[in-house]
């Protein structure tokens, strides 16, 4: 090959680096321009699955599409609370550092909150932020975090116990002991069950192997079962509902996923709406037109009767009327 040959390929393979360094180059500075949401969901199952779906659905029906003008990098601590801290730690470090944060669930929520106090953090599926610290009001969250709540009547769940089993007279609830939003649900469930002359005891356990002969338990100690939105035992309910119809012990929840998938019945919230909710305030965020200290925290204020008819049917529980007219 003759040196005028090799000058030409040499040519051509400048030419061919320059390119894609041009490219290469280019995309670097799209995706720095890109704005960057860290989703941290503590636990997989359907509540908080649908609370992301919703959120990232409405981002994108607003716009804001993954990989076009935001990037959406999602973790899952999947129910781990030091992967869950790991996870928080990298979303605020100087090298991936996110400018905004979705947390979903308060043990998320907690992780983000304990690690920064500037990078706006919206949170869902949280019930009670006020009592878990991460704002000090509902109406001006006052720092860096606001978002929606998952909160749910806990006398309407009450006192459905009432009228799907007038006989009942003990009712467990049943959470993890870790989860503190399960803490001021269980108490709120007392006094509501105080109201209507029925006793509530506590039942709770620190992970899910402990779940089944807890059930077991407290079929022979309680008529009703009630689960507040605990992620832990909401993420094992068919487990939960096996052991519990297998004993004739129904279950009343907080959240109409849990009805699918085994509960007898519930006046639940769409987290899906309410991830959409809470994707409509990180818009306001990312526009600058509004800051987390300012915006109060959302809910859904009309929860909607959702029963299992096989699981009734299973435990011999008759509908009445009234609740009938409710279904939708």
């Amino acid at each position: 090959m003759n040196l005028k040959i090799k000058k030409h390929y040499i040519v051509i393979a400048i030419i061919i680096i320059c390119s894609a360094l041009v490219v290469i180059s280019s995309n670097l500075k799209m995706k720095s321009e890109q704005k960057q949401i860290g989703i941290l969901q503590f636990i997989e199952h359907d509540c908080l699955d649908m609370a992301r779906k919703g959120f990232v659905d409405e981002l994108a029906s607003q716009g804001y599409e993954d990989g076009k003008n935001i990037t959406i990098d999602y973790q899952n601590a999947q129910g781990d609370q030091s992967v869950c801290n790991s996870i928080a730690n990298n979303f605020v470090g100087a090298n991936n550092k996110k400018d905004l944060i979705l947390a979903i669930a308060t043990p998320a929520a907690q992780s983000v909150a304990n690690l920064t106090k500037d990078i706006p953090t919206l949170i869902t599926a949280v019930t009670d932020p006020v009592s878990c610290g991460l704002v000090k009001s509902v109406e001006h969250p006052g720092g860096n975090i606001t978002g929606t709540s998952d909160r749910v009547a806990v006398g309407k769940q009450i006192d459905l116990i009432k009228k799907l089993n007038p006989n009942a007279k003990k009712i467990g609830v049943l959470y993890c002991s870790s989860e503190a939003n399960s803490k001021v649900q269980a108490q709120t469930a007392a006094d509501e069950a105080k109201k209507l002359g029925l006793e509530a005891r506590d039942y709770t356990v620190s992970s899910s192997s402990e779940l089944q002969q807890m059930v077991e338990y407290m079929c022979g100690e309680v008529d009703v079962i009630f689960v507040p939105t605990d992620n832990l035992v909401v993420s094992c309910m068919p487990l939960v509902s096996k052991v519990a119809t297998a004993n004739k012990t129904p279950i009343i929840c907080s959240e109409s996923a849990s009805v699918k998938n085994g509960a007898l019945a519930t006046y639940g919230i769409d987290f899906y709406e309410l991830g959409r909710i809470t994707a409509r305030q990180a818009i306001r965020i990312l526009k600058g037109e509004a800051k987390p200290e300012n915006m109060a925290i959302e809910y859904i204020n009309e929860p909607k009767f959702v029963i299992n008819y096989e699981i009734a049917k299973q435990l011999g529980i008759v509908i009445p009327d009234e609740l009938k007219g409710e279904l939708q």
